[in-house]
């Protein structure tokens, strides 16, 4: 089946936004055994809209077109598919009605130029969006059936997760079950992971399974894609390859499937009705930020603090008045103090410091930094620290900081070694 996605919008074409939507296109139809031949961007003019729609009508057996279902006079969409398939556009009352009443669940009067949102091109089939007012739809232009969706990422997940993909694999004629597997790493570079898992695909000889990756530093995306006859057949196959990845990448998994660290920590914190402490400086709040916004977060996250500078440790560690820090450097006794004081001080079973000093690279890359960095971790029971060096620009370097310092949590409570090294350190200096 040849697949094409359209991304519309002049922000996407001169680059002032990222176009997330296509990567992430791609990537969720190929999880299910759907190649997109081509990917095309236009931006918001009538006729450059309808020459690709045109082309694509011709060319392709199913366009995904991303954005222009807004309510605002540069979403052209339903105007130019309507005119590419030649035909009208005509109001859809069920998607006003659904409109006015999303609104108005909201404490709102919904404003008279959303009705555009509801033109959709006579004949074509409403794509339902539950969580947005942007009506997806298909129509037919040429050979090829279009669905139209939202430019809002998650309104465009969920819409191509629940509506267009079991559309599009029942067109596809796939018969088959697949099924995919992720697996979240910290620390190991894709191409080392790889090197790894040599020899994995033939685990399966039919050639049903698929691997694959998708880097997004300081994490990595395993996947694995088995098809099968049915879901038990999937499942079987997919077992035993499941056990040999997990055994040759280890403790570097820190999740599977949907889960994320901060989840996995969570779940930890909460199973053994434990509390966290966070103190740090260079990343700025962010191993903190990471946590707090999940569920249940009040309930193990006691504390974060952020004291970039020698005068902010010293203020806020002070006891009864006191520096407690005294003439300490940045080291590992600084960080084990800080982690210490903090579990103290906010009554916490655990204690979380992250510090990270930074120093001029070697010059042959402007903007790159060296880092010299300390994780402490302080219960009862005592403390455990790690220390790493990380090379890059600044928000390589605070990016690797969060990560590290957070999967050493994890590490240390499942009762994991904390100091295994990873791809991204650079040797001490000599």
């Amino acid at each position: 089946m040849d697949i094409e996605v359209i991304c519309t919008g002049d922000e996407v074409l001169t680059g002032k936004i990222i176009n997330s939507n296509f990567s992430y296109i791609t990537q969720k139809l190929e999880d299910f055994g759907l190649s997109v031949k081509r990917g095309v961007t236009v931006g918001d003019d009538r006729e450059e809209l309808l020459r690709a729609f045109q082309l694509a009508g011709d060319r392709a057996d199913v366009v995904i077109v991303n954005g222009g279902l807004g309510p605002t006079v540069d979403d052209l969409s339903q105007e130019i598919a309507a005119q590419a398939a030649g035909v009208e556009l005509e109001l859809n009352e069920d998607w006003l009605h659904r409109m006015r009443e999303y609104f108005s669940a909201r404490g709102r009067t919904m404003p008279e130029n959303n009705s555009k949102q509801a033109m959709l091109p006579k004949g074509a089939e409403m794509v339902d969006n539950p969580i947005g007012t942007a009506c997806g739809f298909g129509v037919s232009i040429g050979k090829a059936v279009f669905y139209f969706t939202p430019g809002v990422p998650r309104e465009l997940h969920r819409m191509l997760e629940h509506e267009l993909i079991p559309r599009m694999l029942k067109k596809s004629g796939i018969q088959e079950v697949i099924v995919l597997k992720r697996f979240h790493s910290y620390g190991l570079g894709e191409s080392h992971v790889d090197q790894l898992l040599s020899g994995l695909v033939e685990m399966v000889p039919d050639g049903s399974l698929k691997l694959g990756f998708r880097a997004h530093y300081p994490q990595l995306e395993t996947k694995l894609t088995i098809r099968a006859a049915s879901m038990d057949e999937a499942r079987a196959k997919l077992a035993p390859v499941e056990d040999e990845l997990r055994s040759r990448l280890g403790n570097f998994i820190l999740a599977e499937d949907d889960e994320t660290l901060e989840g996995v920590l969570r779940e930890l914190l909460l199973k053994d009705q434990a509390s966290l402490a966070v103190v740090e400086d260079f990343t700025g709040g962010q191993i903190a930020g990471r946590l707090a916004p999940l569920p249940d977060a009040g309930e193990f996250l006691l504390r974060g603090t952020v004291a970039p500078s020698p005068r902010s440790k010293m203020d806020i560690f002070a006891v009864d008045g006191e520096n407690t820090l005294g003439d300490w450097e940045f080291g590992i006794g600084l960080g084990e103090l800080l982690a210490q004081r903090s579990r103290e001080g906010a009554g916490a079973t655990y204690g979380l410091a992250a510090l990270c000093q930074l120093s001029e690279g070697d010059g042959r890359i402007a903007g790159n930094m060296n880092s010299n960095i300390v994780v402490a971790i302080a219960s009862r029971e005592g403390i455990v620290h790690r220390r790493s060096r990380l090379a890059g620009n600044r928000d390589w370097i605070r990016l690797g900081t969060v990560e590290l310092a957070l999967d050493c949590l994890r590490r240390h409570l499942q009762g994991l070694p904390i100091q295994e090294k990873t791809d991204f350190e650079r040797p001490p200096p000599r």
